[in-house]
């Protein structure tokens, strides 16, 4: 019978994999502060980035009447909402990216990591 070879937690963790962090907010300073300390923080571990990729700003639009019964002259109230998109793309080990995102990120700012091996 041939046994099964064990993977060791050190392997596991030392092994390069792709991540990606993608950064949505509505205030685009603070999104632009949480990508520069992201890739300050991985430049000084001396790691492979890419980015911040800047993806196109989805406008939310909506259209609504002033008048709250319904008569009277047509006028219309226009609101929007502009959500702004980053991508950063770091290839590291998965424990080194634990700490560059360790950093205090700006409230209204949405992150998500993917982790892909390479």
């Amino acid at each position: 019978m041939a046994t099964k070879p064990v993977k060791s937690i050190e392997s596991e963790e030392q092994r390069l994999h792709r991540i990606r962090i993608t950064l949505s907010s509505r205030d685009v300073k603070a999104l632009e502060k949480v990508c520069t300390d992201l890739v300050t923080g991985a430049k000084a571990k001396d790691l492979k980035v890419a980015g911040p990729t800047r993806l196109p700003t989805k406008i939310l639009r909506l259209m609504v009447r002033k008048s709250p019964c319904g008569e009277g002259t047509n006028t219309f109230d226009r609101w929007e909402m502009r959500i702004h998109k980053r991508l950063i793309d770091l290839h590291s080990p998965s424990d080194v990216v634990k700490q560059i995102t360790s950093i205090s990120i700006e409230p209204g700012v949405e992150v998500e990591v993917t982790i892909a091996d390479l």
